[in-house]
């Protein structure tokens, strides 16, 4: 049976209220924004990793364009303490640019010379807010100065080499809050030194430029993809101070040519510490208020209502919309033009279930791509067709797990009507954190609004046939089942410290330990696997796996022919009674020779995995399998 529905019924389930409120923002001019009668310009770095303001227009973030086949930029970390105890990160280029949007095609070299200058580490778990009086904390440490575009000294071989003593050292002191690398989320880049590990690259305040330098594939799917640290136990802070922006491999409309020509919109949807975590609900007259439960992180536990306060603050391309009046911010287009919008939810642990909302009617979207990947034809049979040929699929509700992303393109609303682009609740389980329905942005139509700065290719060149067996079609080498448990530290209390696991079946469960490299699961590069991934906890987790991406073959016992890939997925949290434990199942692709290597496979709700639950898989190069 195919089950195209669940695309987003496996990832949120929905409230069915919404709210919204008015903004007030100031239009945009010469590529900047003025917040609120301010000279501040939003994406540009003023020392202090600044946020705009409640109600501003979107901003559109910085792209950094590969040129001659080649993208090289000196990207810095830096972090930053408000007066209110607030702690902020943010990636900066050499220009001041902040969260810049890495932009390249298959087959290019990235070099990313990457410096640590945080001012002091993120703040560990269990953790409370800095104490100081001084009201803000200096950063120290300058960006570097090279130019990020034109690079051409280093070929492709010497980007993909092994690490060098010009290059930093990738195992560089012991793992703690003031480390920080980069994951570069959904690439099939190898997991080594100065690429894609994880695991023992640790780049120290005050060490010198870190270089980062890999090829994209020749073959990598055109889409959507994005960078953040991945540092074990310290994740969840620097991703949810901000430290994330986009990666898009260009080309989607070489893959699906009814794109071409069309303007994009990168829309990075964050969570962050509540702004006003002592304030009530505001009221709802659709619903009583249920009591504030706090979980042993300190964020709001699900009340299952779809009211209540959420367990973070979310922000849209760092516009915040708090809790709890959720003043949206806005985005002007003109009305009736179609835009490719590119989400990214880069939340450490907030799920959502997006809608967009034309004077109250739920509108239907074109998906077009998920966790990087274009839809695939030939699964399309019987599903929206596009004129010249091209397929898509019309969703009314899209689901994103945290680290999730999705491709859908939408009409601009009729001018004068009221839309807006909301998340309904998600019930996490019993156990979960609470993500409450909410406004996100108020989409205001505009005959004279600006284009964004970024547009489909015209006349693009169709991308030859892949000669590659579609992930379906492959029959699996073996089956393997893993899942995840939760063991709180007191039993007769739910909000006791917690620890997580991700377990291979027939394995003893035990959290992660980083000083180990002893992989849990051994694989043969070539093969494709079955993976069966129950939930035995009571809250949802977010399946997510390095270097590959698999094909969702089940969902809760129910078959799911998807026309997409995914890199990142929801398992349903048990109920506590049911002898039959939720799970999917899942076709992994390892038949790439970039699969190779060491990395971890994890739930991506960071705190989940900071806190143990990750596991490590080695794929071994084919001959040396026997």
């Amino acid at each position: 049976m195919r089950r195209w529905g669940l695309l987003c019924l496996c990832c949120a389930i929905g409230a069915n209220r919404v709210g919204g409120q008015s903004a007030t923002a100031n239009a945009a001019a010469s590529g900047a924004t003025t917040i609120l009668g301010t000279d501040l310009k939003i994406g540009h770095y003023d020392g202090e990793c600044a946020r705009p303001s409640e109600g501003a227009e979107v901003p559109e973030p910085a792209d950094l364009r590969s040129v001659d086949g080649f993208l090289k930029v000196d990207l810095a970390f830096r972090s930053y303490v408000t007066a209110k105890g607030e702690k902020r990160y943010c990636y900066v280029t050499s220009k001041g640019e902040v969260a810049p949007t890495l932009r390249v095609k298959p087959g290019d070299t990235v070099i990313l010379n990457f410096t640590n200058e945080a001012a002091g580490g993120p703040l560990a778990l269990g953790e409370g807010p800095p104490t100081e009086t001084g009201g803000t904390l200096t950063l120290t440490g300058t960006a570097a100065g090279a130019v990020h575009h034109g690079a051409t000294s280093m070929s492709s071989q010497q980007a993909a080499g092994a690490a060098s003593g010009t290059r930093g050292t990738c195992a560089n002191g012991a793992m703690t809050p003031v480390s920080t690398n980069l994951h570069f989320h959904g690439l099939t880049v190898p997991a080594v030194c100065h690429q894609d590990d994880v695991l023992h690259t640790l780049i120290q305040p005050g060490d010198a430029a870190f270089e980062y330098g890999f090829q994209i594939p020749a073959d990598e799917p055109p889409g959507l993809y994005w960078y953040h640290p991945h540092i074990h136990g310290f994740t969840k802070a620097q991703v949810l101070g901000g430290a994330s922006a986009a990666l898009i491999v260009e080309g989607i409309e070489r893959a699906l040519p009814d794109l071409a020509g069309i303007p994009e919109r990168v829309l990075v949807i964050r969570d962050q510490n509540l702004l006003n975590p002592d304030a009530a609900p505001a009221a709802d007259v659709n619903a009583s208020l249920p009591p504030v439960v706090l979980d042993a992180d300190g964020d709001a536990r699900n009340t299952g209502t779809g009211t209540g306060k959420p367990a973070e603050d979310l922000s849209l391309n760092f516009v915040p919309v708090p809790y709890p009046k959720y003043p949206p911010t806005t985005i002007t287009m003109r009305p009736g033009e179609r835009q490719l919008w590119r989400v990214l939810n880069a939340s450490a642990i907030t799920y959502l279930s997006l809608q967009l909302l034309f004077d109250g009617q739920v509108q239907a979207v074109e998906v077009v791509a998920l966790d990087g990947v274009p839809i695939h034809e030939k699964n399309t049979a019987g599903h929206a067709q596009g004129a010249t040929g091209n397929h898509f699929i019309l969703l009314t509700h899209l689901g994103v797990p945290p680290g999730g992303r999705i491709e859908f393109v939408m009409k601009g609303p009729p001018e004068g009507s009221r839309a807006s682009l909301v998340t309904r609740s998600v019930n996490t389980g019993a156990v979960g954190e609470n993500d409450p329905t909410r406004p996100i942005a108020n989409i205001v139509a505009k005959r004279d609004a600006p284009e964004p700065r970024s547009t489909l290719a015209k006349s693009p060149i169709p991308l030859p046939p892949s000669q590659t067996t579609w992930l379906r079609d492959v029959a699996p080498a073996r089956v393997r089942k893993l899942y995840f448990t939760e063991t709180p530290l007191d039993p007769h209390d739910p909000n006791s410290p917690t620890t997580f696991f991700l377990t291979v079946d027939g394995q003893t469960p035990k959290p992660f330990d980083p000083a180990s490299d002893a992989p849990n699961i051994v694989a043969r590069q070539g093969d494709v696997e079955d993976w069966i991934i129950e939930n035995r906890s009571q809250e949802l987790h977010a399946f997510h796996i390095h270097q590959v991406h698999f094909a969702l073959l089940e969902w809760f016992g129910l078959a799911v022919n998807e026309p997409f890939l995914r890199d990142t997925v929801n398992v349903p949290y048990w109920d506590g009674k049911n002898p039959v434990y939720p799970r999917v199942k899942l076709r992994v692709d390892f038949r790439d020779p970039n699969s190779v290597g060491l990395y971890p496979y994890h739930c991506h709700l960071l705190e989940h995995e900071d806190s143990g639950m990750m596991g490590l898989i080695q794929v071994e190069p084919r001959a040396a399998v026997k």
